[in-house]
């Protein structure tokens, strides 16, 4: 009993409720969803890797890797599009044809922009060579019309995003050296309001996407408040959070609990965890301890406990989380849904047992 009582604060800190498995004699456990929350998926990498071979199995079964997303609950697609990509699929006719597909089995789509030629992050945030030596009016202008020109091209296609997020992880900024901050804030302004704007204008007749705001700090209530509170002063029309959560990165999840309160309380925006991850074999706890076991079940019990945190978050803001990359192959492919033969893990399934999925 003492070693229990020992464990009843670690459980609170970690913020453990109860067992998602209902008993084998009451059945399966069905849980109603919100009507708009976003069950999602960043599958930016799906179309290149069934392109060059791979097969994912569900069950056992070959099929294709859409099609098993859609039969566990999953009604959104994330699309990453890169400026012009030299060393990676993500350009606009690759993009298009995932979309495209993507259309027919009726998911829903977030489109991210980088607005660079690789990946824009955290760390990184470098212009497309397109862009390099133009003036701040200049990358103003071409951000606006690029932007315009390719929703149009969704627009034309039949798959205009019902999302779009322009940029990717603006914490510190976008489109360096311009964009970066803190240094640059006005002029970060004026090129996320030209993104914005270019979005609208591409869109013609049809209804517009909702814009979202995409960060890198799901459990960093401080440096949300700084980045959200600086921006707002710019009056950049918004209407979603989006935030990545990486527990190696970015914190517990009770900081992530205490993250998503204070921006529901804050800010009155609906919260999307647009980016979530864990591995399924030791990858980033070898050293240190783990929030959950870098284990297949361990993964299952981590994405469970997030969407009930996300869940949970007050005033029902929370409205969804998507998964980076769940068939992603490769050196990070212990963070996916399938092993290294192709095979569903025990995480596909965490939505399996809930109902009115949008």
């Amino acid at each position: 009993m003492k070693n229990i009582l020992r464990m009843v604060p670690l459980l609170l800190i970690w913020g453990v409720t109860q067992p998602t498995i209902a008993s084998p004699a009451l059945g399966p456990q069905t849980t109603p969803l919100p009507g708009d929350y976003a069950v999602g998926a960043d599958l930016s990498f799906l179309k290149q890797a069934e392109d060059r071979g791979t097969v994912f199995k569900d069950n056992g079964q070959a099929k294709p890797g859409l099609q098993i997303f859609r039969e566990h609950g999953y009604r959104w697609i994330r699309l990453r599009l890169f400026h012009t990509p030299t060393r990676l699929p993500n350009n606009l006719d690759y993009t298009l044809a995932l979309a495209t597909e993507a259309r027919k089995l009726g998911y829903k789509f977030l489109l991210n922009y980088h607005y660079s030629d690789t990946w824009a992050d955290p760390g990184k945030q470098t212009i497309p060579k397109a862009w390099e030596g133009k003036s701040h009016a200049e990358l103003v202008q071409a951000v606006r019309e690029y932007t315009r020109d390719t929703m149009a091209a969704f627009r034309t296609a039949g798959v205009l995003p019902d999302m779009v997020q322009p940029g990717n992880e603006i914490t510190p900024g976008m489109l360096w050296p311009d964009g970066k901050l803190p240094a640059n804030w006005d002029n970060f302004a004026e090129l996320l309001k030209a993104a914005i704007e270019g979005i609208k204008a591409g869109c013609g007749d049809d209804p517009c996407p909702r814009i979202m705001i995409h960060i890198d700090k799901g459990g960093n209530k401080n440096a949300t408040k700084w980045f959200f509170d600086k921006l707002n002063t710019y009056d950049v029309p918004y209407d979603i959070i989006g935030q990545s959560y990486y527990p190696w990165w970015h914190g517990s999840p009770a900081d992530l609990r205490e993250n998503l309160a204070f921006m529901a309380n804050e800010y009155r925006k609906d919260i999307i965890l647009v980016e979530v991850a864990y591995n399924w074999r030791p990858a980033e706890y070898r050293n240190k301890e783990a929030p959950f076991p870098e284990t297949p079940a361990g993964q299952r019990q981590f994405l469970e406990q997030v969407n009930r945190i996300v869940l949970a978050t007050p005033h029902g803001r929370g409205k969804g989380i998507f998964w980076w990359e769940p068939a992603v192959t490769g050196p990070l492919r212990s963070r996916g849904f399938f092993d290294d033969d192709g095979n569903a893990l025990p995480v596909l399934t965490v939505f399996d047992g809930f109902t009115n999925r949008p």
